[in-house]
């Protein structure tokens, strides 16, 4: 059947939109390695002054129960309620480039629904391509370049930044129908898929919230400023060094990775589909379990809310 309701709301007196603007998307969801999304969503929403168009209904395209939104308790009484957002909004970068940021939770609901009214919106505002990322857990170091693997119809950057071909079937996310419907109708498209250390996907890794960013910047042109995050992530990295430099079997564990990691690399040829079967392999691998335990007391801080992934603690 049909879908016959709306499932978003434009904004009242939103600003005028030029035409040709890049559009970046980003949803949160079926797997965030290293918050990378969640992260770059947060950071966005900060330093990019982004002018809210269109609004999605939560009503409609949110299962409140398997994601709870957050709601503030102060002592005796409840403060403030805070649903989650998705929607589509005017962002500027730092040099005052104008771009589409299309951002928030993953739809539960109406998938299909949810990727017509995309296009729509994109081909009303006639955008000059879809760029979007997102991040799963891979058995690769810590002490290496965050790898990518890379989707759509941009030979150019599939070349320069896909480190991993495979040839596999997946749990489709809406960013995948997305990128689906947009090559579908002829739009210039590319998808990023950050390959995130395994042992360290369960917490918010500014390097990964980086490369993300560097990814979308390389697609589009944008520049975003990453200075805050910088610094966060140095002294994220200076304390998982830290342990991994006290504890013996943190160090044989990793340096596995990192042999694999360099073999892989320095076999692979960039324009050859013939290594995707090789490579990162979880097979005789080292488990996340083992790592992340020992991890565990120096990394397992999170905010306490977040409100691009309620229901999380």
């Amino acid at each position: 059947m049909p879908f016959s309701g709306e499932i978003h709301e434009r904004v009242a007196n939103a600003p005028a939109v030029p035409r040709g603007l890049p559009l970046v998307l980003l949803l949160t969801g079926f797997t965030d390695a290293g918050n990378a999304v969640s992260g770059l969503i947060e950071h966005l929403r900060e330093t990019t002054s982004p002018e809210p168009i269109a609004v999605f209904d939560n009503d409609v395209l949110l299962d409140y129960r398997a994601r709870r939104p957050v709601i503030s308790f102060d002592q005796d009484h409840l403060t403030e309620f805070r649903p989650a957002r998705l929607e589509l909004s005017l962002a500027t970068d730092a040099l005052g480039q104008k771009f589409l940021l299309l951002a928030g939770y993953e739809p539960d609901f109406a998938w299909n629904e949810f990727a017509r009214t995309v296009l729509e919106l994109a081909d009303e505002f006639e955008v000059s391509g879809l760029n979007w990322v997102h991040s799963i857990a891979m058995p690769v170091p810590h002490t290496r370049p965050i790898g990518t693997t890379v989707s759509g119809n941009r030979r150019e950057l599939t070349v320069a930044h896909s480190v991993w071909r495979p040839r596999t079937q997946v749990p489709a996310t809406a960013g995948h129908l997305l990128e689906f419907r947009f090559a579908e109708h002829g739009d210039r498209v590319v998808g990023f898929v950050l390959l995130v250390p395994h042992y360290l996907a369960e917490t918010e890794n500014p390097e990964a919230v980086i490369a993300a960013a560097e990814k979308l910047m390389a697609a589009t042109g944008l520049v975003i400023l990453l200075d805050e995050v910088q610094e966060r992530r140095q002294d994220y990295l200076t304390r998982v060094d830290e342990q991994v430099l006290g504890n013996d079997e943190l160090q044989q564990m990793v340096q596995g990775l990192e042999r694999r990691y360099d073999a892989y690399m320095a076999g692979r040829d960039p324009e050859d589909g013939s290594y995707d079967e090789g490579g990162f392999n979880e097979r005789d691998l080292p488990s996340a379990d083992e790592l992340a335990a020992e991890l565990e007391r120096y990394l397992a801080s999170r905010p306490s809310s977040d409100e691009d992934k309620p229901g999380r603690g």
